[in-house]
Order: C-alpha cells, then structure tokens, then sequence
C-alpha cells in the first residue's frame, strides 16, 4: 500500500468507538516514523512497505523518516538507505549520527546536507549518551550552521540544554505530559524548540502548550510502527483545539520545518 492511498474502511473499532471520536482527521506529515529493528525488542521490523501500510492504515499521508540501522550499527548505510526514498511521495528523509563519535557525526551532518536532507535525528538513548557529553552539543552546533532541523529522543528536561543559543531548530520526540512544564519553560526562551504530541496524552497537555506558546509548537508524532498511532490521532482530534491549530500541529508545522528550502549554512 503506498503512502498516498486512502484508507479503506476501518475495522473493527474499540469498546469507545475511537474512529468515530477521530471523525475526518488526516495526518499530511508525521514526525516521527522509523525503519528498521530494535534488535533487543519485540516487534515488526520496519520494512518501507510496513511502515508506510501502518501509517496509511491510520490516515497519515507522510511521514518523516529515520533508520535504526543507522542509529545502533551503521550510520552510512542506513542513511544512505534512506536518503534512496527522498523521491518517494510522502516520504521525508531524516538521516541520523553516531553521538558516540563526535567527529564522525560532524562529518556525516556536512554530508547529509550536502544530499538534501532538510533533519537529522538523534538517538541518544539508544545510543547510550548522556545531554552534558560534548558530542551532543558539537552536533547541535553543527546542525543549526547546517540549517538541519534535529528530532532528538532523550528526556526533554536534560536535553534541552545543548540547544540553547546556538539559533538551533528541535523538536523534542519524548517530551511526556509529566515533563511538559519543563519544556515549556525552555521553549519560551527558545522559538526554536518544538514538541512531538506523542506522549502529551493528558487531558489538557495540547490545551496547555498550545496558550502558552501557541500551536504552531506542537507536531504530530507516532513513532509508527513500534508504537501505536491511534493515541496521539485520537487524542488530536478530540482537543480543545480550533479546527486551523489542529490542521497545523496534524501535519501543516512538520511541512513548514521539514519540506522547504534548505537554508544555507552559515559561514
């Protein structure tokens, strides 16, 4: 099934009725899409076609994407991997750096914009690192000359602070509703600072955000297809949200960060 087809029919719905709650909601771009395995996990091995056949099962259109291969083994590979899909509709390649080698990831930002790539994500939980190791904020230097937009995992009330300053465009993949006071606080001094919705699950976190720094910070993010993509949709589209700030956090912010113009970097 390819990214654009629409979905068919949903099955069978939940004791709530959860598509009914979801009613016409389509994602354009998800944040937060991943191939590859988690060799220490169970689950699907993140195949391009599984990938995209979970995604358009659950109305979203595109997705950012990223490979675990290049995150836990082979980082040239499995960018390169990637990079291969960037003329596939739907599909925005993300490409990913080994924080555990601070000048190899250098070098491999120079050369994934040099490809075209508009991010890069960071797994620095996967990979063992902690925010205050110098690797982290030599990458987030590197990024914002780059004009490479970072998708970061890791605990937001840390890894907030290698990006502070340096003009650097993030979006935080982990922040939970827990820790979304932490990130608001650091997102007022930061414009650049956004947070995927995945794990703001709460009945008022979107609400919250979204009046305290406005919508325009808030990207959807499911991290398909190791994680479920109903809940963050479902709790999207019953929102307090007006119908434009839903269009936006549902797709409209990740295009307007990840499919434009690439900047040049700065000198």
């Amino acid at each position: 099934m390819s990214i654009e087809d629409g979905p068919e029919k949903q099955g069978s719905a939940t004791p709530f009725d959860a598509w009914r709650l979801v009613g016409e909601l389509e994602v354009t771009l998800d944040v937060d899409a991943l191939l590859g395995a988690y060799p220490d996990r169970d689950g699907p091995p993140g195949r391009p076609e599984a990938v995209l056949e979970t995604l358009a099962a659950h109305r979203v259109r595109g997705a950012a994407v990223a490979h675990l291969r290049a995150a836990l083994f082979d980082m040239r590979t499995g960018n390169d991997e990637v990079l291969a899909l960037a003329a596939h509709p739907g599909i925005v390649p993300v490409g990913t750096v080994d924080l555990r080698d601070a000048i190899g990831a250098a070098r491999e930002l120079e050369r994934l914009a040099s490809e075209g790539a508009r991010a890069v994500r960071l797994f620095p939980d996967e990979q063992g690192v902690d925010a205050a190791f110098p690797s982290v904020r030599h990458v987030a230097r590197q990024a914002a000359r780059l004009g490479l937009v970072v998708l970061t995992g890791g605990d937001v009330r840390r890894f907030w602070q290698p990006f502070t300053g340096v003009g650097a465009t993030v979006v935080f993949l982990d922040t939970h509703f827990y820790h979304l006071g932490d990130f608001l606080v650091a997102a007022a001094d930061e414009p650049g600072f956004h947070t995927s919705t995945r794990l703001l699950n709460s009945p008022d976190a979107l609400e919250t955000a979204a009046a305290e720094l406005g919508a325009d910070r808030l990207l959807y993010g499911s991290r398909a297809p190791h994680y479920e993509p109903l809940v963050p949709l479902l709790r999207l589209a019953t929102s307090g949200l007006g119908p434009a700030e839903i269009a936006a956090v549902a797709g409209g912010n990740a295009t307007r960060l990840l499919a434009g113009t690439p900047r040049r970097p700065a000198p």
